[in-house]
């Protein structure tokens, strides 16, 4: 039942700030002018994903973990998340900036809200001429300089700002404050969290007129107000092979552009393995089992699977797995 590329229906979350990039250049059936995020693979409660394809159609990811366990997770991890799936995958689209924001760490995530904190990482997959993020702040900053700044809506004076082009990609650690631009389409991997603490919104309003909710007392003690140079990631570009963009105890992804055929062997990864296809398309196959995969979508190797063979002309992957 598990030997076979997993592909998960999309979960399309309409948001203030996305557009229509989703649809247009990831072909996510929408018709939403604001389609914001789409998520992948998610054990989210109340957003979890449903599979799309082959035996196992119409299974929940819960349903897969409780009953397949470290057959699909990997043993080393189903020690220590059980059935929870450990990830959450999922594609932005920002027309308008999102808000300055920033996540928990675990042990703060664990006290307050029951879940667990959020180290993230994003690749662009596209970005309009003069895109950028915020990063950081510019300098290291003290908690009363900055709670100053916030109350003179001055907050974007000390934060940090990088241009964005296709192929950056950056490590977000947990208290480290951030926003995606506008104009900015990436695909997320992240530790399996919602809990988003938002400290400024570029004062915008809905429909109705209401600006959403700030968060900028559970956000001070969150906060890392040291400036830190240590989101860009550099990563070798050679076909068909793996290279590492980000490695932490929450995840491994690896850029893996192919061209041709090649076999993959994860006989020493103790993992799932996750394809993100940030360009291009590829046919991926397990135990002769092929699915194909294109831009904006994305697939699930269980981890018993430990050969599995990608050919294409030419398509950009990621590579996530879960080192224990």
């Amino acid at each position: 039942m598990l030997n076979y590329p997993i592909k998960f229906t999309p979960i399309l979350k309409e948001k203030i700030w996305g557009g229509e990039k989703l649809a247009t250049i990831l072909n996510k059936e929408s018709n939403a002018k604001n389609l914001g995020e789409s998520w992948e693979i998610s054990g989210v409660k109340g957003d979890i994903s449903v599979v799309e394809n082959g035996a196992l159609k119409g299974k929940t990811l819960n349903e897969l973990l409780e009953e397949y366990k470290g057959r699909i997770l990997g043993e080393k991890i189903y020690a220590d998340f059980g059935a929870e799936f450990p990830l959450l995958i999922k594609y932005i689209d920002a027309k308008t900036a999102l808000s300055v924001q920033l996540h928990p760490h675990d042990d703060l995530a664990k006290e307050r809200h029951n879940s667990f904190g959020k180290t993230e990482m994003w690749f662009i997959m596209q970005a309009d001429k003069n895109a950028d993020i915020n990063v950081g702040f510019k300098e290291t900053i003290t908690k009363e300089d900055y709670i100053k700044h916030l109350e003179e809506g001055k907050i974007t004076e000390v934060l940090n700002f990088e241009p964005v082009k296709k192929g950056d990609s950056f490590f977000i650690n947990t208290g480290k404050v951030h926003a995606i631009g506008a104009g900015v389409l990436l695909a997320e991997i992240q530790q399996t969290s919602d809990i988003t603490y938002r400290i400024y919104d570029w004062d915008r309003v809905d429909d109705q007129g209401n600006a959403r909710e700030l968060h900028t007392a559970l956000a001070i003690d969150a906060i890392d107000f040291e400036k830190k140079d240590d989101f860009k990631m550099e990563y070798d570009k050679t076909p068909n092979q793996s290279s590492n963009i980000a490695d932490c105890q929450y995840f491994t992804t690896n850029y893996l552009p192919v061209k041709g055929s090649i076999t993959k062997d994860y006989s020493a990864v103790d993992s799932f393995i996750i394809y993100m296809a940030v360009s291009g398309k590829a046919s991926i196959s397990v135990a002769g089992n092929t699915e194909e995969i294109e831009q904006g979508q994305t697939l699930l190797i269980p981890a018993e699977n430990k050969e599995v063979q990608i050919s294409a002309d030419n398509c950009e992957l990621l590579e996530v797995s879960v080192s224990r």
